[in-house]
């Protein structure tokens, strides 16, 4: 059994506001949160399989390899693990 100060909620508090560049698109995010995780609450598309089908993010927590992206000039860089900053660049096209 539980008890009321067995559970608290984490800090809802965000960063402030910052911009970053998605394939050449501006994603809002607040500093602190990862780039997946500004991406994802965006809709920006990680990249496609061979197929054509989009991917996304399974694991958020750097396992899955996923997200990779080009951040900032650095390849196959897991974006989950990455804390957005303001002026980021991102590119998902030709990760495979």
């Amino acid at each position: 059994m539980t008890t009321d100060t067995a559970w608290r909620r984490t800090a809802q508090e965000r960063g402030d506001a910052v911009t970053i560049s998605v394939d050449g698109d501006p994603v809002r995010a607040c500093s602190g949160e990862t780039v997946a995780t500004a991406m994802l609450a965006e809709g920006a598309a990680f990249e496609r399989d061979r197929t054509g089908a989009p991917r996304a993010p399974l694991c958020n927590m750097g396992t899955c390899f996923e997200c990779v992206a080009t951040v900032d000039g650095r390849p196959l860089t897991r974006t989950c693990l990455v804390p957005a900053r303001e002026g980021m660049v991102i590119e998902t096209s030709g990760r495979l």
